[in-house]
């Protein structure tokens, strides 16, 4: 995704994904690896070694996580509380926010409610410990997991990093936001399905698919897919359909067009957004760019598919 949205990563558009798959290259131990300890352990620098588990009392949101009474030696998925909707399986996307300790006594070595963003697994495709990837199939959005992983579907006899020793069983409290299926290609637009655009002096939507899910709010993040088009003859100058599907939160921070274009979508829906090129503090302005297909002065058109909805609404 670094190498795509030349024009809406500084629009934020996809800030969520460009920060997720940072923090998974520097954060994240749940993913298979196969670097020395001395490795894993430079690059996972929220880790720390004490004696008592890591608790954080100013997120609400994090999971206290309690540990099993004997180590695991096989995998224990306990569902704390109830998911709905259909659940996961090989192929589907996974977004998560999850606790990770040691299952023989509670200290902590990874979290992602308190990096903010939730961590994106493409189910059974290997990129995730063997205990994630079968602890993870069947799922239901909105469930609550426990995971206690013994050593083998784990890290085994390589550890990682400081805190994850040689054959540590660890224990997991997962939150599963959304599953997602995968993009299906026939499905991704190929034209913007709207008339050209020139001279828009304002933000208009159309809706080509009508949704049946839940409604988006301010406050709740989204996870979408995208094509972006030129206003005025509808080339294709970016897409995220091959993409993993990473959640975008939806506030008033967000790029002004997504923000007034997507208000009030729900899921399953499609819209297009047409709007004129006047935000050069988001990249975009007169000049257009050209480097990127997008002439000066020239509309753009972006069609979004509404896929999940997660989160509290603001009040």
């Amino acid at each position: 995704m670094r190498r795509t949205l030349p024009l809406l990563v500084t629009a934020t558009l996809l800030f969520a994904a460009c920060s997720s798959d940072d923090d998974t290259a520097s954060n994240d131990t749940t993913e298979t690896t196969t670097e020395s300890t001395d490795d894993t352990a430079s690059t996972d620098p929220e880790t720390t070694d004490d004696s008592s588990p890591v608790t954080s009392p100013a997120n609400p949101d994090k999971p206290e996580v309690e540990i099993p009474t004997e180590i695991p030696t096989e995998l224990v998925v306990t569902v704390l509380e109830e998911g709905s909707g259909p659940a996961a399986e090989a192929g589907d996307t996974v977004l998560v926010d999850y606790v990770g300790v040691r299952s023989r006594d509670g200290v902590e070595f990874d979290n992602s409610y308190d990096r903010g963003a939730p961590f994106s697994v493409a189910l059974g495709q290997g990129g995730v410990i063997v205990g994630w990837d079968q602890g993870l199939d069947g799922a239901q959005t909105g469930a609550r997991l426990q995971l206690d992983i013994p050593s083998d579907l784990a890290y085994g006899e390589q550890g990682s990093g400081d805190i994850i020793g040689e054959d540590e069983a660890l224990t997991f409290v997962i939150d599963v936001r959304a599953v997602i299926p995968p993009a299906d290609p026939a499905d991704e637009p190929a034209e913007p399905g709207v008339e050209p655009s020139e001279g828009a002096t304002g933000v208009t939507t159309v809706v080509l698919r009508e949704g049946d899910g839940d409604v988006l709010e301010t406050g709740q993040s989204a996870v979408i897919r995208f094509v972006l088009f030129r206003g005025d003859n509808g080339v294709v100058l970016e897409s995220s359909w091959s993409a993993q599907p990473q959640p975008l939160p939806y506030t008033e921070d967000l790029f002004p067009p997504l923000f007034d274009g997507m208000e009030g979508m729900s899921v399953g829906e499609r819209r297009a957004i047409i709007f004129p090129p006047e935000y050069p503090e988001f990249g975009f302005g007169p000049e257009g760019d050209p480097t990127s297909g997008l002439p000066a002065g020239t509309d753009i058109v972006i069609v979004v598919d509404l896929v999940a909805v997660y989160g509290t609404p603001d009040s």
